[in-house]
């Protein structure tokens, strides 16, 4: 794959992929979106983004890709606003019925021991397309991912619009520096909407930031990094440059559900702001790399390594994660041998590369994890192809003098246990469990006050056994999107979030997603779930924390998030303030699939005074502090 080829071209001139199927990595530059900034001078003149039909050059061997784009422009053009700077928004949908840009099929699983994923492989295989998929109207939402905006402005997947009808939303913008980012949020088909292109970044300013006089300008760069699948043509395997989504089936009816179990989408080929392997010409100068992972569920170990694909040790360092700056730099080089950057779907992170000693080379970030192949540990490798981008790094013209600060937001703040808070249990289950729909689900906890009237084992009781061996027992009180509201928050009060993931054999991972606020990990805790049991739906032993087993936090977790990696047999303390808002929101699993599929709960913020004349139905999660070892 060392030189680009030209697409061929059929009778008719139109252009087909490579008879081989192999694409030539970084024959393309970089795609830069471009600036948004919406007049500030009078929040009633909105700003309108208008969602199109658009056809789409993924790669230089590839026919154009039919895409939905924000303003036409996959990503979608990048927001930048300062700090307190209201503006609404006017998300207007102009994608007409027609032909839907996603095929979508599943494969069922080979043989774990030798065969890829079928959804790494590029084709349908012969697999007919799920008609229902097909015929999809475009029905969108525009959810701005980490806003602090009411609930009537914050994207409700069941808010969504047809052609010709807008979304109107108005954002106040009062939050430190920050990368937030926007994308669709139908209920139910939002991993086919994101993958058909609507998604987009968003940058708040604010003074503080710009005290830093970080690298700026030409020298700011958003990277949007999601993995798409391709269809192929079924006569010679050429690919067609049709989007596919391909998902694996690893249960067909599994014993417990009877439901056949499948897995996220994973897809063989990166694209870097909306194209496949890219490159980008750099000076030998500091650079400042905005990233989001906006991919439906692929996990990305990044790795930035040399021209002999050794690892670039000292050069990268990361800033901000979610909600903003970090309070010091974090060099990447803090998990030891191999310096490598974990970012899951939704997460952000906020990266300074220094290359000013490296002019003359070529450098290329490379995915060197497994990727996110959940419940198949046997896969060796799901990455098909690891490259994601190339930097060619040319002469500066001036020497850079930009020096990295010591100290990056000064205003940041640690959120300490001894806070008044409120707590809530939050059960992350294994696919197979009793009663659930063959996938995942979230279960919302309440502590039963009189355990004892409780039989165990029951279908929805879990207990839990703490370091200070003290056993508690919960109920489940929801499972489902559409079960009872469980929890209702005062305005302006700090909780704790516990999220306990029982799916450790096989392991699962879901990267948790709270809608409206932003979060810090007080911690995390190994736990051995073998006493759950999936044909009951519910614990024979108690679930136990395990203190031989510390699971400390890394470095660049110990800032502001609104993305929390939970992974299997592991339980995540995470606290936050839901302040500057009201309405009802949204927490779910940013797995699409799992979404889609459920992994979704309603939340409400009112008025402190307005609560305490609720009739209690909202108070499930338990506030209140448990005292002794927290939950």
């Amino acid at each position: 794959m060392a030189g680009a080829q030209v697409a061929d071209e059929d009778a008719a001139g139109r252009a087909r992929g490579p008879a081989d199927g192999e694409l030539a990595p970084f024959v393309a530059p970089l795609t830069v979106p471009p600036v948004l900034r919406p007049d500030s001078t009078d929040v009633l003149e909105e700003t309108e983004i208008v969602l199109r039909p658009t056809w789409v050059r993924l790669h230089p061997q590839l026919p154009p890709t039919l895409m939905w784009g924000y303003d036409g422009s996959v990503p979608g053009p990048t927001i930048e606003v300062r700090r307190g700077q209201r503006v609404r928004i006017a998300w207007t949908n102009r994608i007409p019925q027609g032909e839907y840009p996603v095929t979508a099929v599943e494969a069922p699983r080979g043989d774990p021991q030798k065969d890829p994923l079928p959804s790494t492989l590029p084709g349908r295989g012969g697999i007919e397309p799920n008609k229902d998929v097909a015929s999809l109207p475009a029905w969108s939402v525009t959810h701005l991912h980490g806003a602090q905006t009411g609930g009537g402005n914050d994207g409700w997947a069941d808010n969504a619009v047809g052609y010709g009808d807008a979304q109107l939303s108005e954002y106040p913008n009062d939050h430190q520096a920050v990368q937030w980012w926007y994308h669709d949020h139908a209920m139910n088909i939002t991993r086919w909407n994101v993958m058909a292109g609507l998604y987009g970044t968003y940058l708040v300013r604010d003074d503080e930031e710009d005290a830093l006089q970080l690298p700026c300008g030409e020298r700011e760069i958003p990277l949007l990094i999601a993995d798409r699948n391709l269809d192929t043509d079924e006569g010679d395997g050429r690919l067609n440059g049709r989007l596919l989504h391909k998902t694996t089936i690893v249960d067909p009816k599994n014993a417990e559900t009877g439901k056949p179990v499948s897995l996220p989408f994973s897809g063989p080929y990166t694209t870097v702001n909306g194209r496949i392997w890219p490159y980008a010409d750099v000076d030998a100068a500091w650079y400042r790399f905005r990233l989001v992972n906006a991919s439906n569920a692929r996990i990305y170990d990044l790795v930035l390594v040399d021209e002999d694909n050794n690892p670039v040790r000292g050069v990268l360092h990361q800033i901000g994660s979610d909600g903003g700056l970090l309070p010091r730099p974090v060099p990447v080089d803090f998990e030891g041998a191999l310096p490598t950057l974990t970012v899951a779907p939704a997460e952000r992170m906020d990266l300074l590369i220094d290359f000013r000693e490296l002019a003359g080379q070529r450098l290329r970030l490379v995915n060197k994890g497994r990727g996110q192949a959940p419940g198949v540990p046997d896969v060796a490798n799901d990455v098909r192809y690891p490259q994601v981008m190339e930097f060619r790094v040319g002469e500066c013209a001036e020497p850079d003098t930009f020096e990295l600060p010591e100290v990056l937001s000064g205003s940041f703040r640690p959120l300490t246990h001894d806070i008044a808070h409120g707590h809530r249990l939050i059960v992350l289950t294994p696919p197979a469990t009793k009663g659930g729909g063959g996938h995942p689900e979230i279960w919302e906890m309440a502590e039963v006050e009189k355990p004892g009237d409780i039989q165990v084992p029951t279908e929805g009781i879990i207990q839990l056994r703490g370091e200070d061996g003290r056993v508690r027992t919960y109920r489940r009180i929801a499972r489902t999107f559409n079960d009872g509201l469980g929890i209702t928050i005062a305005e302006g009060s700090h909780e704790q979030w516990t999220f306990l993931n029982l799916a450790a054999n096989p392991p699962v991972l879901h990267p948790m997603h709270i809608h409206l606020a932003d979060f810090q990990l007080l911690g995390r805790d190994a736990c051995d779930v073998s006493g759950f049991d999936v044909s009951i739906g519910g614990t024979l032993a108690p679930i136990a924390v395990d203190p031989k087993r510390p699971v400390p936090l890394a470095p660049n977790e110990r800032g502001w998030k609104d993305v929390f990696r939970v992974p299997g047999g592991q339980m995540l303390r995470v606290m936050g303030k839901f302040d500057g808002a009201y309405g009802r929101f949204m927490y779910h699993c940013h797995f699409l699939e799992h979404e889609d599929m459920g992994m979704m709960r309603p939340f409400v913020v009112m008025p402190k005074e307005a609560l305490k004349f609720d009739h209690g139905a909202g108070h499930g999660g338990g506030h209140g502090d448990h005292g002794g070892q927290s939950v």
